[in-house]
């Protein structure tokens, strides 16, 4: 196992991913601000829907959110630059950690997956060539990297690819309803909306997308398959970023490609002053073994997490319990609404609640179909009218659709969801079943 993980290979792909991952989180950070997604979801609420356990993480006030982001996008320019690395990449891990937990009415998994790489850049000697750090500190110049740092990246895609293409094989996937339900939503699309709604494609996106996920790393690992399997990557990265708009996630990923190509291809594209690394010697430091056990423990709770959902009663795509964390994006539809009432204890006055008063447009579509979120919002309206002296209880008659299926009951309307508490290891009772 050390002769594995510590010989030391040419580092050539890791100083060029860290260009990249630094210039894309400078890009998502100031990106943030100036679409506007910053005012929408971390200003103009009242207050944001943080994941449970962490209700005392919220925004700033006033307009400060906007040097938050500034700040996170000067630590990305850090990581890009190679200056004061370390500083720099720890910075954004925590705050983008921090904006990560404290909202998540626009949550998805590239924000979680974000969080996750952020972890490991923490680890990775990617400051010692072509940066800043090595300029002014020659010490620590280095062309070699322990064989590790390339190994946990490729597992970690690895794990989130594979989970991606398993989670498809369910049916409203593969009779493509899902793709059809998200194609029609792109259909005003100018030249290409109405060529995204033909069916013929929606089987092509369907089983592609299973088939890309499943062996896009396997394909790029092996030589003859590998430049074929990059130019499938663009082709799918490409056609996601257009279509789905989803950020940066596109071009992460097909930055991760440089660690599957040789040293010498990467050096022609993009370091063509760097020298060859010849040294392929093992150097296992001290603290190798707490160092594999340390990693060995995440990756078991990487495997683990997305398999969760299995330990829930009825299906995660309705309960949603399990969802979070295991790679299930964009694999179903969901729309519904939620009738909010609050009854007053000390005289049983009924007083229904007019959503936009209390959240904004997003938050109202996660409080209208998503467990989680409508627990906690029934807290919320406790403590509002609390604040009042008022000791209400707060029923919730939710209605939903799961990939365009007519629309079910989610909730038991005659529970008082104010007084249950939340068990994130047990199904929730008050959930009613989907069959």
């Amino acid at each position: 196992m050390n002769n594995f993980l510590f010989k030391y290979i040419d580092n050539s792909a890791l100083i060029v991913f860290r260009i990249l991952f630094g210039l894309l989180i400078f890009l998502e950070s100031v990106g943030a601000i100036f679409t506007g997604w910053v005012k929408r979801t971390l200003i103009d609420p009242d207050f944001t829907f943080s994941f449970i356990g962490f209700e005392w993480l919220q925004p700033l006030p006033g307009n400060w959110m906007y040097l938050f982001y500034a700040i996170m996008g000067g630590f990305g320019l850090l990581v890009m630059l190679g200056y004061k690395y370390r500083i720099g990449i720890i910075g954004f891990s925590i705050m983008w950690a921090a904006t990560y937990f404290m909202q998540k009415s626009s949550y998805n998994n590239h924000y979680y997956l974000l969080m996750l790489l952020n972890g490991l850049m923490i680890l990775m000697p990617a400051n010692r060539a072509y940066a800043l750090d090595s300029k002014y500190n020659p010490e620590i110049r280095s062309d070699g990297m322990p064989q590790w740092c390339r190994f946990i990246l490729i597992l970690q895609m690895f794990i989130v690819y594979t989970y991606g293409s398993i989670a498809k094989i369910y049916p409203d996937w593969l009779d493509t309803t899902v793709i059809e339900i998200l194609m029609k939503n792109k259909q005003h699309y100018l030249i290409i909306g109405e060529w995204l709604q033909y069916k013929p494609l929606h089987y092509v996106l369907a089983y592609g997308g299973i088939l890309y996920d499943g062996l896009i790393i396997p394909m790029l690992l092996w030589k003859p398959t590998r430049k074929y399997a990059f130019m499938a990557s663009i082709g799918f990265h490409l056609f996601n970023s257009i279509v789905f708009q989803v950020g940066i996630f596109p071009y992460l990923a097909l930055g991760f490609s440089v660690f599957f190509f040789e040293p010498k291809t990467i050096r022609k594209l993009f370091l063509r002053r760097k020298k060859p690394f010849a040294n392929h010697m093992v150097k296992t430091p001290s603290f190798s073994k707490a160092m594999i056990a340390v990693l060995s423990v995440y990756f078991i709770i990487q495997i683990a997490l997305p398999l969760r959902h299995w330990g829930f009663k009825d299906d995660v795509l309705w309960t949603e319990e399990g969802h979070r964390m295991s790679w299930r994006m964009m694999l179903r539809s969901k729309e519904g609404y939620a009738h909010y009432t609050v009854v007053d204890k000390a005289n049983n006055i009924r007083i229904p609640i007019k959503l936009s008063e209390y959240l904004s447009r997003k938050q109202i579509r996660s409080a209208s179909g998503k467990p989680d979120v409508i627990w906690q919002f029934a807290q919320i309206l406790k403590q509002k009218f609390a604040a009042n002296g008022q000791d209400v209880q707060v029923f919730v008659n939710c209605h939903i659709s799961v990939n365009g299926k007519p629309k079910k009951q989610l909730i038991d309307p005659k529970v008082d969801l104010a007084s249950v508490p939340w068990e994130p290891f047990k199904h929730s009772d008050w959930l009613l079943p989907s069959k």
